[in-house]
Protein backbone atom coordinates (compact mmCIF):
# COMPACT_ATOMS: atom_id res chain seq x y z
CA UNK A 1 0.00 0.00 0.00
CA UNK A 2 2.81 2.41 0.92
CA UNK A 3 4.72 1.68 -2.30
CA UNK A 4 1.60 2.30 -4.33
CA UNK A 5 1.24 5.80 -2.80
CA UNK A 6 4.95 6.49 -3.32
CA UNK A 7 4.66 5.37 -6.94
CA UNK A 8 1.72 7.70 -7.56
CA UNK A 9 3.54 10.58 -5.84
CA UNK A 10 6.62 9.96 -7.98
CA UNK A 11 4.49 9.86 -11.13
CA UNK A 12 2.75 13.09 -10.14
CA UNK A 13 6.10 14.78 -9.38
CA UNK A 14 7.54 13.66 -12.71
CA UNK A 15 4.45 14.87 -14.59
CA UNK A 16 4.53 18.21 -12.79
CA UNK A 17 8.24 18.65 -13.54
CA UNK A 18 7.70 17.90 -17.24
CA UNK A 19 4.70 20.21 -17.37
CA UNK A 20 6.47 23.09 -15.66
CA UNK A 21 9.63 22.65 -17.72
CA UNK A 22 7.48 22.84 -20.83
CA UNK A 23 5.85 26.00 -19.53
CA UNK A 24 9.15 27.61 -18.68
CA UNK A 25 10.47 26.84 -22.16
CA UNK A 26 7.71 29.11 -23.46
CA UNK A 27 8.42 31.85 -20.95
CA UNK A 28 11.78 32.98 -22.34
CA UNK A 29 11.80 35.68 -25.00
CA UNK A 30 14.84 37.15 -26.70
CA UNK A 31 14.15 40.75 -27.76
CA UNK A 32 17.53 41.49 -29.37
CA UNK A 33 20.38 39.14 -30.25
CA UNK A 34 23.14 40.73 -32.31
CA UNK A 35 26.04 38.55 -31.21
CA UNK A 36 26.22 36.88 -34.62
CA UNK A 37 26.64 40.19 -36.45
CA UNK A 38 30.22 41.31 -37.02
CA UNK A 39 31.32 44.48 -35.26
CA UNK A 40 32.26 47.48 -37.40
CA UNK A 41 35.99 47.51 -38.22
CA UNK A 42 36.62 51.01 -36.87
CA UNK A 43 34.77 50.39 -33.57
CA UNK A 44 36.95 50.21 -30.49
CA UNK A 45 35.32 48.45 -27.55
CA UNK A 46 35.71 50.56 -24.43
CA UNK A 47 33.71 48.55 -21.90
CA UNK A 48 31.18 45.78 -21.42
CA UNK A 49 27.74 46.42 -19.98
CA UNK A 50 25.57 43.65 -18.56
CA UNK A 51 23.05 43.11 -15.84
CA UNK A 52 19.60 41.94 -14.90
CA UNK A 53 16.66 43.28 -12.97
CA UNK A 54 13.08 42.39 -12.13
CA UNK A 55 10.39 44.37 -13.92
CA UNK A 56 6.61 44.32 -13.82
CA UNK A 57 5.24 42.73 -16.99
CA UNK A 58 1.60 42.41 -15.92
CA UNK A 59 -1.09 41.39 -18.38
CA UNK A 60 -4.74 42.27 -18.81
CA UNK A 61 -7.46 40.48 -20.73
CA UNK A 62 -8.32 42.01 -24.10
CA UNK A 63 -11.97 42.02 -23.00
CA UNK A 64 -11.70 42.93 -19.28
CA UNK A 65 -15.03 41.51 -18.17
CA UNK A 66 -14.90 39.17 -15.15
CA UNK A 67 -15.23 35.46 -15.92
CA UNK A 68 -15.39 36.15 -19.68
CA UNK A 69 -11.78 37.37 -19.40
CA UNK A 70 -10.65 33.85 -18.44
CA UNK A 71 -11.14 32.72 -22.04
CA UNK A 72 -9.74 35.86 -23.66
CA UNK A 73 -6.18 36.46 -24.84
CA UNK A 74 -4.08 38.85 -22.76
CA UNK A 75 -2.12 41.97 -23.60
CA UNK A 76 0.89 43.35 -21.71
CA UNK A 77 0.26 46.43 -19.60
CA UNK A 78 3.93 47.30 -19.02
CA UNK A 79 5.65 46.37 -22.24
CA UNK A 80 9.39 45.81 -21.93
CA UNK A 81 11.33 47.33 -24.83
CA UNK A 82 14.93 46.55 -25.73
CA UNK A 83 15.84 50.21 -26.30
CA UNK A 84 14.62 51.18 -22.82
CA UNK A 85 16.61 48.37 -21.22
CA UNK A 86 19.80 49.09 -23.19
CA UNK A 87 19.62 52.82 -22.44
CA UNK A 88 21.34 51.95 -19.13
CA UNK A 89 24.48 51.10 -21.12
CA UNK A 90 24.72 54.24 -23.20
CA UNK A 91 23.60 55.77 -26.50
CA UNK A 92 22.27 53.20 -28.99
CA UNK A 93 24.77 54.18 -31.71
CA UNK A 94 27.67 53.12 -29.44
CA UNK A 95 26.36 49.66 -28.52
CA UNK A 96 27.40 46.48 -30.36
CA UNK A 97 26.89 42.76 -29.62
CA UNK A 98 23.57 43.57 -27.95
CA UNK A 99 21.38 40.93 -26.30
CA UNK A 100 18.20 41.43 -24.27
CA UNK A 101 16.27 38.48 -22.84
CA UNK A 102 13.08 38.35 -20.78
CA UNK A 103 12.51 35.39 -18.45
CA UNK A 104 8.87 35.05 -17.38
CA UNK A 105 9.31 31.82 -15.38
CA UNK A 106 8.02 33.54 -12.23
CA UNK A 107 4.73 34.24 -14.06
CA UNK A 108 3.76 30.57 -13.95
CA UNK A 109 2.93 30.46 -10.21
CA UNK A 110 1.37 33.94 -10.26
CA UNK A 111 -1.44 32.71 -12.53
CA UNK A 112 -3.39 32.62 -9.26
CA UNK A 113 -3.77 36.43 -9.55
CA UNK A 114 -5.65 35.88 -12.81
CA UNK A 115 -7.98 33.42 -11.13
CA UNK A 116 -8.60 35.82 -8.20
CA UNK A 117 -9.41 38.67 -10.59
CA UNK A 118 -11.73 36.38 -12.62
CA UNK A 119 -9.50 36.58 -15.68
CA UNK A 120 -9.20 40.34 -15.90
CA UNK A 121 -5.59 40.87 -14.72
CA UNK A 122 -2.46 38.81 -14.07
CA UNK A 123 0.63 39.94 -12.22
CA UNK A 124 3.81 38.85 -13.97
CA UNK A 125 7.26 39.56 -12.51
CA UNK A 126 9.81 39.21 -15.31
CA UNK A 127 13.58 38.96 -15.00
CA UNK A 128 15.16 41.08 -17.75
CA UNK A 129 18.84 40.51 -18.54
CA UNK A 130 20.98 42.45 -20.97
CA UNK A 131 24.46 42.33 -22.47
CA UNK A 132 26.24 44.83 -24.73
CA UNK A 133 29.69 46.08 -25.66
CA UNK A 134 30.17 49.85 -25.53
CA UNK A 135 32.38 51.37 -28.21
CA UNK A 136 34.33 54.63 -28.20
CA UNK A 137 32.56 57.65 -29.66
CA UNK A 138 33.33 58.44 -33.27
CA UNK A 139 35.98 61.15 -33.64
CA UNK A 140 34.68 64.52 -34.86
CA UNK A 141 35.23 65.17 -38.57
CA UNK A 142 38.44 67.06 -39.28
CA UNK A 143 38.32 70.24 -41.31
CA UNK A 144 41.25 71.38 -43.43
CA UNK A 145 43.16 74.28 -41.86
CA UNK A 146 43.24 76.29 -45.12
CA UNK A 147 39.48 76.64 -45.30
CA UNK A 148 39.23 78.35 -41.90
CA UNK A 149 39.45 82.12 -42.28
CA UNK A 150 39.46 84.55 -39.40
CA UNK A 151 36.35 86.65 -39.01
CA UNK A 152 36.73 90.25 -40.29
CA UNK A 153 37.33 92.86 -37.60
CA UNK A 154 34.36 95.16 -36.99
CA UNK A 155 34.72 98.77 -38.03
CA UNK A 156 35.46 101.10 -35.16
CA UNK A 157 34.32 104.61 -34.62
CA UNK A 158 37.07 107.00 -33.56
CA UNK A 159 36.10 109.36 -30.79
CA UNK A 160 37.84 112.68 -30.32
CA UNK A 161 38.08 114.86 -27.25
CA UNK A 162 37.57 118.61 -27.39
CA UNK A 163 37.95 120.64 -24.30
CA UNK A 164 35.16 123.12 -23.70
CA UNK A 165 35.92 126.85 -23.50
Amino acid sequence: MMTRRLGKAAQFTAAAALFLSGCTALTRQVLVDERARPTPPNATTVSHCSGSEWQDNSMMAVVPIPIIGLGMPTQEINEIKADDVLSKCGPPDRLVNRRVEIDRTACVPTVLTRVISFGVWQWCPANVSWDADVTAPAPPPRQPAASIEPAPAPEREILTYRPSQ
